[in-house]
């Protein structure tokens, strides 16, 4: 299923700040990623702009929370907008976190993470089968970051998205920023990890720097990619059948002069391994 996915190239997660800037570089920029849930329930104002963004560019609906680890199932009422959502644009697909963000009918807010056990395997499984009676685009899943070891894992983080990505035939939104912080916070093997990824299910990366702070790396997606995340895009670019790169740049804006550069950088990358034209 992932084979024949459209090759996207390289974008970028659409913000408002830089609007403007999207549509003066339009040539340099390929497809672009949308917080889904910035256009539910939307104003006049922001269905004009979903409609003026999907008259120019490719968009791929990225939600925040879908919630497909809640134990108490999905919200269906937020289903049914994701699912108008997609019907709107028609993606090639659409994505979410692996992870939770409501417990016990409150919404907590950020993206937690989920035990590595075969139970919550299993929420994931049933969760994602009711949100495909709504939704049949396909749907990749996106690693997150965490900063506490959930007690009780009874795989390793490698291990609990491989099972997850198979269980369900989803594809794999591998955000390679996520990875190296998770990687640089726990201590964990890299290279061990990235032999056992299951390299056919990759179909979009995300990229962007974050910050130290307290001796902890945060995926703040508030400075320019460094050099660490620069070689592991690579390093997947050259070996997963990866059909686009978003950089995703939510704080601490720059120039986008400065983005662009970052977007021509991936974008060589992905010619060199014959990724994209």
């Amino acid at each position: 299923m992932f084979t024949s996915l459209p090759t996207l190239g390289v974008g970028l997660g659409f913000r408002e700040p830089f609007r403007a800037d999207v549509f003066l570089h339009r040539g340099q920029i390929d497809f672009l990623e949308i917080t889904a849930d910035h256009f539910f329930d939307g104003s006049s104002e922001k269905e004009r702009e979903l409609d003026l963004l999907a008259a120019h560019f490719t968009l791929i609906p990225h939600g925040l929370s879908l919630s497909l680890g809640s134990a108490e199932g999905v919200d269906i009422s937020y289903v049914r907008k994701f699912a108008e959502l997609v019907r709107r644009l028609k993606p090639p697909w659409w994505s979410d976190h692996i992870a939770f963000t409501r417990a016990g009918g409150v919404e907590i807010g950020h993206l937690s993470p989920l035990p590595f056990t075969r139970e919550a395997v299993e929420v994931l499984c049933r969760n994602l089968a009711e949100v495909r009676q709504w939704i049949d685009a396909p749907l990749i899943l996106e690693n997150i970051t965490y900063t506490v070891d959930i007690p009780g894992a009874e795989m390793s983080e490698v291990e609990f998205l491989t099972e997850v990505l198979e269980r369900t035939d989803c594809g794999l939104l591998l955000d390679v920023t996520n990875l190296h912080t998770n990687a640089t916070n726990h201590g964990y093997d890299l290279s061990a990890f990235l032999e056992n990824l299951p390299w056919e299910r990759v179909v979009q990366l995300h990229f962007v720097g974050g910050h130290q702070k307290d001796g902890i790396l945060v995926d703040s997606h508030s400075q320019p990619t460094p050099p660490e995340v620069w070689s592991l895009l690579d390093t997947v670019i050259a070996r997963a059948p990866v059909k686009g790169v978003i950089l995703e740049r939510d704080e601490n804006l720059p120039e986008f002069e400065e983005l662009l550069g970052e977007l021509r950088q991936a974008r060589s990358i992905g010619k060199k391994h014959g990724r994209w034209p």
